[in-house]
């Protein structure tokens, strides 16, 4: 994939709204404080990392498909807006084809919950209106709506490893011509179910809500040249949009000094999806993923899934016990946020790249139930 390029990205997770929050905490090994959940029945509550409410309230949220909208659509709109930045109004008016690649794994829980208590508690009375809100692709469809675009909208289901599947997508649609930009989303919200539903498999696990977004274009590699204030740059190349347009207010990315050239970031690979089975468990499907990423060089830069939980990390960590370079760890610190957290992986992993902190990039999913899949990313001036 040497010509499909990084373009821009977005995070909401509880570290904030916005990539930069997301960094920040990863980087500077910031643990999100646990917030208590009520589980229905129990006295003891659940233990999870939450998205905290925006201040002030995104604009966006006040348009017509998001009033109704639960907060995994929320999420995926502050993310894909940021990870757009003007693009968006392009989208809008019809200059841009962009397509849409949507990756949950739970999906809208929230109203899915709702819709279900209501029909038990009195099928009579219970709200058809919900009903929509609970498929797994109305975030997609509510994003798609907000955007304006008309283009090939898919919704992925599967496990953590998901989002990365999605990037091979995209940059099948993008090299086949069938969209000029498109943009990767991994986004979940929480509930107490599924977070109950989980602590029956990993008792220590600490669940997470937010989304990711990554925008990507096929491109030739593009010229630096000069911008308004002399310094020189390309238009693939520039700081990470901000949220100028969004409505949540402007928080710039400013990744290097004005007199540096910003790198530019591609996407140089994604392995095979290898799937747990009775003949290949954990361990040997994360040997078969490690096996189809660089070696590394001691300036490269690994962002894994590990998340201090030894029966879950232990495959994982065993892989890449001899990696040379740097690492990252988002679960450590935002905690398990399913198809959002692989999101978070890359968005961490191509900030880190475009900051020109590091040379190349690996990313590392070891999923919940699924598979295990990697990705390389690739910097140049």
């Amino acid at each position: 994939m040497k010509r499909i390029f990084i373009c821009g990205v977005g995070a909401v997770s509880p570290a904030g709204w916005g990539a930069n929050a997301l960094f920040n905490a990863v980087e500077e090994h910031q643990r999100i404080p646990l917030k208590e959940l009520k589980r229905p029945g129990w006295t003891n509550p659940l233990l999870v990392r939450r998205v905290p409410v925006p201040a002030p309230r995104p604009a966006f949220m006040m348009h017509s498909r998001l009033r109704r909208a639960s907060p995994i659509t929320q999420f995926a709109v502050g993310a894909a807006l940021e990870a757009l930045g003007p693009e968006a109004d392009c989208a809008r008016n019809g200059s841009l084809r962009l397509g849409v690649v949507f990756c949950v794994m739970t999906g809208c829980v929230n109203y899915s919950s709702r819709f279900y208590s209501e029909a038990l508690r009195d099928p009579a009375t219970a709200s058809p209106l919900i009903f929509p809100e609970t498929v797994f692709n109305a975030p997609s469809s509510h994003l798609a709506s907000l955007l304006g675009t008309t283009e090939i909208n898919y919704t992925l289901v599967g496990d953590p490893g998901t989002f990365l599947q999605g990037l091979v997508i995209a940059g099948d649609w993008l090299l086949a011509g069938r969209v000029d930009g498109c943009l990767v989303v991994g986004a979940e919200e929480i509930d107490w179910l599924t977070a109950d539903a989980y602590g029956l498999f990993a008792r220590r696990i600490i669940l997470s809500d937010g989304a990711g977004a990554v925008y990507m274009r096929r491109s030739d590699p593009p010229t630096a040249g000069p911008t308004e204030d002399g310094s020189l740059r390309s238009e693939a190349s520039a700081p990470f949009p901000s949220w100028e347009g969004s409505g949540v207010g402007s928080a710039p990315l400013v990744l290097t000094g004005e007199d540096s050239t910003h790198p530019i970031v591609r996407l140089h690979s994604v392995t095979e999806s290898h799937l747990f089975l009775r003949q290949q468990n954990r361990a040997r499907a994360a040997k078969r993923m490690r096996a189809e990423l660089p070696v590394g060089e001691p300036e490269d830069l690994l962002c894994d899934g590990t998340q201090g939980l030894r029966d879950l990390d232990d495959a994982e960590l065993e892989v890449w016990r001899d990696w040379p370079g740097s690492r990252l760890s988002p679960k450590r610190f935002l905690g398990e946020g399913l198809a959002a957290t692989s999101a978070w992986q890359c968005v961490a992993a191509l900030d880190a790249l475009r900051q020109g902190q590091h040379t190349a990039a690996s990313v590392s999913v070891v999923g919940c139930n699924q598979q295990a899949i990697g990705a390389h990313f690739c910097a140049t001036t």
